[in-house]
């Protein structure tokens, strides 16, 4: 692994600005899911995860209480994760169709994945300081990850957050707004994709299914 994304991430697990979300995670961990009760849960906040050099980086609002919180991996161990990994396996971007804990084998192929707020927030709701808090770990990562040219965010809550971020830097068009497939060209050259989150309220209620999001990962390849 790259020197500075190692050290970040050593900086990010050790992260203790956010007291609110602490506590959050703290119960979390006290109180197991009966299924997970006797595993030892995560706890910590959470890393980026996948190609260093990748051209495309996947975005998630936060780490799942019971998946990534629990297994110490971003999109990993809930039902989530396994739609996306189904995902994005036939779209040839993971090597595997699952992500199931931390030592399973999962590897990203012209990807990264990382989470704009390491750790889970009650009602998957951040609070502006604790977002803040988190952007200059997320801009660090957008730093080392230097052939990032398409960013995609899982969710329109990812999608704002990036938003939220990017505001900082550069000057974004009004018509930024979050819709599945909808790519803008930001002025700093980068690709801001909206793409429905892959949680089972989507994929249950038909908002999204496997046909919709493996077209939309074959396209963003293409993006590059």
């Amino acid at each position: 692994m790259n020197h500075n994304i190692s050290n970040l991430n050593n900086k990010i697990t050790k992260c203790k600005l956010c007291p609110r979300l602490i506590n959050f995670r703290d119960q979390i961990v006290k109180n197991k899911r009966k299924q997970f009760i006797n595993e030892k849960y995560w706890g910590k906040p959470i890393t980026g995860f996948g190609d260093i050099n990748a051209n495309i980086l996947f975005v998630g609002l936060a780490p799942a209480a019971h998946g990534g919180t629990r297994t110490g991996r971003v999109f990993t161990g809930d039902k989530s994760s396994d739609f996306l990994y189904k995902c994005l396996h036939k779209a040839k971007i993971s090597n595997q169709s699952n992500s199931d804990h931390i030592n399973d084998g999962l590897k990203l192929k012209n990807a990264y994945i990382t989470t704009a707020l390491k750790c889970v927030p009650p009602e998957d709701k951040p609070l502006k300081n604790e977002l803040d808090n988190c952007s200059k770990f997320f801009n660090k990562e957008l730093e080392y990850l230097r052939n990032l040219n398409v960013v995609v965010a899982l969710g329109k809550v990812a999608f704002d957050a990036c938003k939220y971020f990017y505001q900082k830097k550069i000057n974004l068009d009004k018509n930024v707004k979050f819709g599945h497939g909808e790519i803008f060209k930001l002025e700093n050259g980068i690709s801001l994709v909206g793409c429905y989150h892959p949680s089972p309220r989507n994929v249950n209620t038909g908002r999204i299914n496997e046909k919709k999001m493996v077209s939309l990962f074959n396209k963003i390849k293409k993006l590059n």
